[in-house]
């Protein structure tokens, strides 16, 4: 379904919207667009630590908002894994805490776990418009924002063990060269 320009000027505005929601964070990474080459996905990422993200994308032709948790570090994904299991608690019920968290009462949300081995993990919610139009209210601006806040604080954890061994191995190879 090609996109009229109307719905372009307001997902232009929504993906404006929600990098300026979170310019002044510092928890956020720096920003940047990777839209799929047919147009059908329109994704803005943040970087959340070394080789993960942050992600919101619109998909286009079933009108919806995926929120979640990207990385190509393969360990990083299954520490994430580990620290939801080792909690006791669900993949849903890990991500809702995260949600209450950011003030966005879901205390269960569905979340689509996608693993393509060697490449990414991702951990995403999805959020369902009736039309791409529906990116233009408040309530759905402001639910999207916190989903990615929640994200971040139900992710952080795994992102600060992976940053602080990384840190570690420059320590090590620093050593190394003495």
């Amino acid at each position: 379904m090609p996109l009229s320009e109307d719905d372009i000027g307001i997902i232009e505005a929504f993906r404006n919207f929600v990098e300026g929601a979170v310019d002044a964070d510092d928890r956020y990474g720096l920003v940047g667009r990777h839209d799929a080459e047919d147009a059908s996905t329109r994704a803005t990422r943040f970087e959340a630590g070394p080789e993960c993200w942050l992600e919101v994308a619109i998909h286009i032709a079933d009108p919806r908002v995926m929120v979640g948790f990207l990385t190509n570090d393969e360990s990083l994904g299954e520490e994430a894994e580990r620290i939801i299991k080792d909690s006791g608690s669900t993949v849903q019920a890990h991500v809702g805490e995260g949600f209450r968290e950011a003030g966005l009462a879901w205390p269960e949300p569905p979340v689509e776990l996608i693993r393509e081995p060697g490449e990414y993990f991702y951990f995403g919610t999805p959020l369902d418009l009736d039309e791409i139009p529906d990116l233009e209210w408040n309530d759905i601006r402001d639910k999207v924002v916190r989903m990615l806040e929640g994200y971040l604080i139900a992710f952080g954890p795994a992102i600060e063990i992976v940053a602080v061994d990384d840190e570690d191995l420059g320590e090590e190879e620093d050593e190394d060269d003495w």
